[in-house]
C-alpha cells in the first residue's frame, strides 16, 4: 500500500471545515501530541492482526502507532496538512502508512474490507456520524473491531477541549443503537485525565466502545 495520498488535494473541493484544520494542523508542532490515544493505547490487542481504516487521522499519531504494532494502517482525514504531518511522523518512527484525503460525509468505507476501524475524537455532525456508522458496521470484517473515543455532552461541561457544539458529542445511548449489528465488548461513559497535545489537556467526558462484528454463521 502506498504511503502517499490516494487523492491529491486538487482534485476535490476543499470544504471550509478542512481549511480550518488546515491552518490548525500548520502551527509548528502537534496539535495533539505524537503519543497515541490512551484509550487506543489500553485495548489494541483487541484489534485482530491485519488492515485497519483510521477516520479522523489528523496528523498520524494513532496511525503510527498501529503501524508500528504490525497493522496495515489507512488513515482518512479532510485535511492535507494534516496528512502530511502524518506520513512525515510515520517517516520519523520508520513505518509506513497510506493516507487518503476525504470528507467523511462523502466517504465511503469498502464492506467486509476492515479488519479494524478506529474513530479516536472524529466529532461529526449527528447526521453524518449516523451514516459513518452504518458504514463502520457494514466495513468490517467478520471478527473485525471498532475502537471509538469521543467527547459525550457532559464535555460542556468542562472546558479542557473537543467541540462546544452539543450536536457534535455523543451519548453512550446514540453510539450503541447507531451501532446495531456489532457485539460490544466495552461499552462505558466516563471521565478521565486525558493528556494529548495542547487541545486534550486536563479531565474530560467521554464515550468509549470496543465493538466486534460477528463472526460468520455466529448464533445460528
Amino acid at each position: 500500500m502506498s504511503a502517499g495520498d490516494r487523492r491529491p488535494e486538487g482534485d476535490r473541493s476543499r470544504s471550509d471545515s478542512a481549511r480550518i484544520w488546515d491552518e490548525r494542523f500548520a502551527a509548528p508542532g502537534w496539535t495533539y501530541g505524537t503519543e497515541p490515544n490512551g484509550f487506543l493505547l489500553s485495548i489494541v490487542d483487541r484489534i485482530p492482526p491485519g488492515h485497519v481504516l483510521s477516520l479522523g487521522e489528523g496528523e498520524g499519531r494513532n496511525a503510527v502507532f498501529l503501524a508500528s504494532k504490525g497493522y496495515d494502517v489507512l488513515g482518512v482525514d479532510s485535511s492535507a496538512v494534516g496528512l502530511a504531518k502524518a506520513r512525515r511522523l510515520a517517516e520519523e518512527a520508520g513505518v509506513t502508512i497510506a493516507t487518503e484525503i476525504a470528507d467523511l460525509a462523502e466517504y465511503e468505507i469498502a464492506a467486509g474490507r476492515w479488519d479494524g476501524i478506529v474513530s479516536i475524537f472524529c466529532h461529526l455532525p449527528s447526521g453524518v456520524r449516523r451514516r459513518v456508522h452504518r458504514q463502520v458496521v457494514a466495513g468490517l470484517a467478520p471478527g473485525g473491531a471498532y475502537v471509538f473515543e469521543a467527547y459525550s455532552p457532559k464535555q460542556l461541561e468542562y472546558r479542557t477541549g473537543g467541540p462546544r457544539t452539543l450536536d457534535l458529542l455523543v451519548s453512550l445511548a446514540d453510539a450503541t443503537a447507531e451501532l446495531d449489528g456489532l457485539e460490544f465488548a466495552i461499552v462505558r461513559e466516563t471521565e478521565r485525565e486525558i493528556h494529548e497535545g495542547v487541545r486534550h489537556f486536563g479531565p474530560g467526558a467521554v464515550v468509549q466502545v470496543v465493538a466486534v462484528k460477528p463472526a460468520a454463521g455466529a448464533g445460528s
